[in-house]
């Protein structure tokens, strides 16, 4: 049996909660290996709607342990805040069912600051961020000055890492008209957490090692999507972590050797929100017609998400990227009753042609892409779990998808809901 990552194949919101959920059955072990509580994941299940913003998608699921990986970065507050949450929900997330990586990055409220005020500073410059603190507290990490989850371990030898946090935090704080913070604000607040957390602390690597060994079949779950990777993404419109098929191995602690098959979680059409380059976006009745069909709007910030065609250049590229071995394609029903679908297949850099998305920054804004039509269909694809189910046209824009590419089908969603999808290819079975 091969373990599984599961990422995204475009700039997120690809319907990863729901895939990475119906594939959990079959799994053992789900590992959460970067991002933060940016990424939210919905889950309907039994037509009741989980909204998970850092928690793995196993946690919905009675006889699964999930874990949280060295990857992630944790806002301790929004961590208590989700378990009670899904207990509110009837679901019981215990330290027997949940793990947390002891060398993770803590958040703070410092950091979230610093991440409103860079947004609001500047508005020639924003990124679009959610504000939740991500990006600097993985700016501290890099840095060697973050307080991480094990220290919550040993209060008695905070000061002196505060200290050392708060002479790069003041100082910029300073150069925001801010005022300063105290080490003992610091410290009161990690005292405040410490005793929830504590229970949750495991040395995960060695604890995913275990199941491996043990023939355990582990789940990777990515957040956000791979063009939002701080590397390889749409720089520097991207998330502040590395979101490609490699990260797993880094961001939990288990060797590459372990990953045995990449899906990569693909919408039926694009989809982005913030700011940032978009060469399908469509700002016109099609991209209305697509967010209110999709229900595009952001999982837990509510932020409408900009809409357009499917663009197989950039998806070809993550495949790539990201060693994708198959695809899981979500949200074919929103293309339901269109006349006709464009697909981007190449673009136009200053009257050349290209067959893949420059990194400079500016190349990408002026890109033009350059379509293809194909017919569309009158019939509903929702709620299908067969092939035979689908319109003859569905099964053509699919296999013209696939042919695109450079990778097949190995599920299609046809819903939200966890048993609409169409299982081609089960990526457990090496």
């Amino acid at each position: 049996m091969a373990n599984v990552v599961v990422v995204g194949s475009q700039w997120g919101d690809e319907g990863k909660g729901k895939i990475v959920d119906w594939l959990s059955e079959r799994a053992d072990v789900v590992v959460r290996f970067q991002g933060g509580h940016n990424a939210g994941h919905t889950l309907v299940i039994d037509g009741i709607s989980y909204k998970l913003a850092m928690l793995p998608s196993g946690v919905v699921r009675e006889g699964k342990l999930s874990m949280i990986g060295n990857g992630v970065v944790v806002d301790p507050y929004a961590f208590i805040a989700e378990i009670a949450k899904l207990k509110g929900q009837g679901v019981e997330v215990t330290p027997e069912k949940l793990r947390l990586a002891d060398n993770a990055t803590l958040i703070l409220s410092l950091h979230r600051e610093l991440d409103q005020w860079r947004e609001s500073s500047n508005p020639g410059t924003r990124i679009g961020t959610t504000g939740r603190g991500i990006g600097p507290a993985y700016e501290d990490k890099v840095g060697r000055r973050a307080i991480r989850v094990m220290d919550l371990k040993t209060l008695d030898t905070l000061r002196p890492k505060i200290e050392r946090l708060l002479s790069h935090h003041n100082a910029l704080r300073r150069g925001y008209g801010q005022p300063e913070v105290a080490v003992e604000t610091i410290y009161a607040e990690l005292a405040d957490v410490a005793a929830p957390l504590i229970p949750y602390i495991d040395t995960v690597w060695r604890l995913l090692d275990q199941h491996r060994r043990a023939g355990d079949r582990i789940l990777f779950e990515g957040a956000q999507g791979a063009l939002l990777d701080i590397d390889h993404g749409t720089y520097p419109f991207v998330t502040s972590s590395n979101t490609v098929a490699a990260q797993a191995a880094t961001g939990s602690g288990l060797g590459p050797g372990a990953i045995g098959y990449v899906l990569g979680i693909t919408k039926a059409y694009t989809t982005r929100v913030g700011e940032g380059p978009f060469p399908t976006e469509q700002k016109n009745d099609v991209g209305e017609f697509l967010g209110s069909r999709g229900k595009e709007f952001g999982t837990n910030t509510g932020r409408k998400r900009r809409c357009g065609w499917f663009d197989a250049v950039l998806v070809r590229q993550i495949v790539q990227v990201s060693g994708i071995n198959g695809i899981a394609l979500t949200k074919l029903d929103v293309l339901d009753g269109l006349d006709e679908i464009q697909v981007c297949v190449k673009y136009r850099l200053d009257g050349e042609e290209l067959d893949y998305f420059p990194a400079a920054q500016g190349a990408q804004a002026r890109v033009e892409p350059i379509y293809e039509t194909v017919p569309g269909w009158k019939e509903s694809t929702r709620g299908a779990r067969s092939w035979a189910e689908l319109p003859a046209q569905a099964v053509k824009y699919v296999r013209y998808i696939e042919e695109l590419i450079g990778a097949p089908v190995a599920m299609l969603s046809t819903s939200p809901e966890r048993d609409d999808t169409i299982l081609v290819q089960d990526p457990f079975q090496d």
